[in-house]
């Protein structure tokens, strides 16, 4: 298994323009299901959950073709509706197919999906959702088994905005008859995203980014060429590394208002940031200093995929942080492995108190998911001495080519294969070079 190897301590410095957003990328994959024709996907990222989307449309019966950052998806020959359980365990976005396949064959076998073990990721929401929808939901043997004659349109009321839920009723509503209403729907910039993508395939979605999304089911869909946009987390990734390293950063293919809660906190820690239409430029002060409280929630919330990386931040920062998820109760997992370089923080329960030290040191870390790799990377890259990350397939799922990436910034990194061999970016099997 390959591992990073970072020499720490050097200023990050430069400009990055942040590749599509995998959070959007992967519910507009499995939307081209519903689609039968060819969809073309400009700047599609190169991550392993990418990889793993398309290896489960092949196996429905989709031809999959990739030609450098365009991804092409033709669903004519779509013929499967069950998906096999060692597929679904890879990744957690592979339960985003049971809206797409009701949509379009009626029906959809799945197990539990995969992820990274951050707490609990209950279905409940969408069986609810799809439920309302007229769908037959059962549970067989571990198997989520879904039944559909015609999805009719209702009205589906959240207990909780669900950004996966939101995305799958909001997929499975495309098709459904007359018009459905999803209220405390999740806000998130990547369902505006999804809508804007079924839009410009002739769906009639609106309300994408409020409380309240209506969706007028029937209409006849047809694939359109689209571009994805930007992520955010990746983004706000790379301005944490260069604020912890004590470098500046121009970042570009990202609006600030997508990160507004992050650029707050990095604010209150002395950076100074400026935003354009499109771009964020950061310049750290010499030493970060303690943001305070920070708890992470919903959007428009501090995102807590960006919890981890901002608990490196603060194990260096001058004074103590408070940082709360609010979201799920096992982000703080990096929190031992932050302390193998000298961190003090201190978990209880959902929150953790991060007292800065002056320097972190370098050491052998494992990352144990996904945005806990993330913040060990950040760690290192500001650490003194030599760091070996670990277990770096969680971190793949994420970050694609993140070692080349940095190395644009300044940064000492290698990826090494198990036997010491120099390897770069993605390894070679977890990318799509040509027809899957």
């Amino acid at each position: 298994m390959d591992s990073y190897h970072i020499w720490g301590g050097k200023p990050l410095s430069g400009e990055l323009a942040v590749s599509a957003a995998k959070n959007a990328v992967l519910p507009i994959l499995a939307a081209t299901a519903m689609i039968p024709g060819e969809t073309i996907i400009e700047n599609c990222p190169e991550l392993s959950d990418v990889h793993n989307m398309c290896e489960i449309l092949s196996h429905l019966g989709c031809r999959i073709t990739r030609e450098g950052a365009l991804l092409q998806v033709d669903a004519k020959g779509l013929f499967r509706c069950s998906i096999p359980e060692a597929m679904m365990k890879r990744m957690r976005s592979s339960v985003f197919l049971a809206g797409p396949l009701l949509s379009r064959c009626g029906r959809a076998e799945l197990c539990a999906p995969g992820g990274c073990a951050i707490g609990s990721r209950p279905t409940d929401l969408h069986v609810q959702g799809l439920s309302a929808l007229s769908a037959e939901i059962s549970q067989q043997q571990g198997r989520l088994l879904c039944r559909a004659g015609q999805l009719l349109g209702a009205e589906v009321f959240l207990s909780y905005p669900s950004v996966g839920a939101t995305e799958n009723i909001l997929m499975a509503a495309v098709s459904a008859k007359g018009e459905t209403v999803i209220r405390n729907a999740a806000r998130e910039p990547e369902i505006v995203d999804l809508q804007n993508f079924l839009n410009a395939c002739g769906a009639d979605i609106r309300g994408a980014g409020t409380e309240e999304i209506r969706i007028k089911g029937g209409r006849r869909l047809s694939p359109v060429r689209y571009r994805v946009m930007g992520d955010r987390i990746e983004g706000g990734t790379y301005l944490m590394a260069a604020a912890a390293t004590g470098g500046s950063l121009r970042l570009r293919g990202i609006s600030p208002q997508w990160i507004a809660a992050e650029l707050s906190v990095l604010r209150r820690m002395g950076c100074r940031i400026e935003e354009g239409a499109q771009e964020v430029f950061l310049q750290a002060p010499s030493r970060l200093r303690s943001p305070g409280e920070v708890t992470a929630q919903p959007w428009p919330g501090f995102a807590t995929d960006l919890q981890s990386p901002l608990l490196s931040l603060c194990a260096s920062a001058e004074g103590t942080s408070t940082i709360t998820d609010a979201v799920f109760e096992r982000r703080f997992q990096c929190a031992r492995q932050l302390a193998l370089m000298g961190a003090d923080i201190e978990v209880l329960d959902r929150t953790a108190v991060v007292r800065g030290v002056p320097m972190l040191r370098g050491s052998r870390v494992c990352a144990q998911d996904l945005r806990g790799g993330a913040a060990l990377m950040i760690a290192a890259l500001a650490a003194e001495g030599k760091t070996i990350v670990e277990n770096i397939c969680h971190i793949d799922r994420g970050y694609g080519k993140f070692d080349i990436a940095l190395q644009t910034l300044g940064a000492h990194i290698e990826r090494r294969s198990a036997d010491g061999r120099k390897t770069a970016g993605v390894s070679e099997e977890q990318t799509t070079k040509k027809e899957a």
